[in-house]
């Protein structure tokens, strides 16, 4: 009986822990591409990640073309992903099909797209990794509106964020692509 009990309360010990455990980097999250495959994370390791939540209808839309030359210039060193969200101000409103459509058509846009995800409304586990200290280990980082930027290391931690009035091609985020 007393083995019993011990097994029980080990068990509940053990689940208890599971659910405490901090994802100390973005390689456990699972998302779709855009065009419904997973996203293979294992080709991402050992590179910077820049992730970015875009929308075809934003000010900040002709970000897109500096996200491309930033992902062409360093792409030995950096993986930009682009996350589409229709939550601010309901400027992604396009099918999957459509969003692919306009990336390529206006900006020629050869970086990885993810598929279209919540981020304040239904969030999808990667915001809440990319947002919440107590699922990076980091610290809390808020996402007020599209083009927000985040800075994943090579080991799949997170670095810092940038709102989206920070361009792709600051100077601040160069120097973290270079270093």
């Amino acid at each position: 009986m007393m083995i019993i009990t011990l097994l029980i309360s080990l068990s509940i010990t053990l689940q208890n822990t599971d659910m405490n455990i901090i994802k100390e980097n973005i390689y456990d999250i699972n998302i779709k591409m855009i065009d419904g495959t997973d996203l293979n994370w294992s080709l991402f390791k050992g590179k910077k990640i820049l992730i970015v939540n875009v929308a075809s209808e934003c000010g900040f839309t002709p970000q897109y073309a500096q996200l491309q030359e930033l992902s062409e210039s360093f792409e030995n060193e950096l993986i930009v992903l682009g996350v589409p969200c229709n939550d601010f101000g309901g400027q992604e409103p396009g099918s999957a099909e459509q969003i692919q459509s306009f990336c390529s058509t206006n900006y020629k846009i050869t970086f990885p797209v993810t598929e279209k995800i919540g981020i304040t409304q239904k969030i999808h586990p990667l915001y809440k990794w990319l947002t919440q200290s107590d699922e990076n280990g980091k610290g809390d980082f808020e996402v007020k509106w599209n083009f927000t930027k985040f800075l994943i290391n090579e080991d799949g931690t997170i670095e810092n964020s940038f709102p989206s009035s920070v361009s792709p091609l600051d100077e601040e985020i160069l120097r973290w692509v270079k270093s």
